[in-house]
């Protein structure tokens, strides 16, 4: 499984991106994972294949499965973030992209391209300190598939 997190914006606070890089490795024992800056929604949807053409058209190449991090999404347990994933991984070869949005969210278009939209929670979460949760819940997650003893069921 190919995973990408991508997050709008430069990375501000030093703990962040050392936590980001910290759960990027432990991820990587896993799945093959790459953490990416974007600089706008626009380099995003061109990333995942969603663009616009030089015609100004709408473009879809299928190069990857968006999922946004949006209030507005799904919540899932832990152990239902790990069934998305080995669902996925079973049905799916493309790359997995979750995406945090800028400080004040998705634009309409962008959360049309998406094919998933999940939440983690109705707290409302700082977008940088969000990335951090995703990264954490995700490498929960594959621990859950594998039976390892960090996530202990609680």
């Amino acid at each position: 499984m190919k995973l990408r997190i991508a997050w709008i914006g430069r990375t501000k606070e030093a703990a962040i991106q050392s936590l980001t890089e910290e759960y990027l490795k432990r991820i990587s024992r896993y799945a093959q994972v790459e953490g990416l800056a974007v600089r706008d929604e626009a380099a995003l949807l061109e990333m995942c294949g969603r663009g616009h053409g030089r015609t100004g058209k709408r473009t879809y190449t299928g190069k990857s499965t968006l999922v946004l991090l949006d209030s507005r999404g799904k919540q899932f347990s832990s152990e239902e973030l790990a069934r998305f994933l080995a669902g996925y991984q079973e049905r799916n070869p493309l790359p997995l992209v979750f995406a945090v949005g800028p400080a004040d969210g998705f634009a309409r278009a962008t959360r049309d391209a998406a094919q998933h939209e999940i939440s983690l929670g109705p707290m409302t979460l700082a977008h940088e300190l969000a990335r951090v949760v995703l990264l954490e819940q995700i490498y929960r997650a594959f621990t859950i598939l594998k039976g390892h003893p960090y996530h202990s069921g609680h």
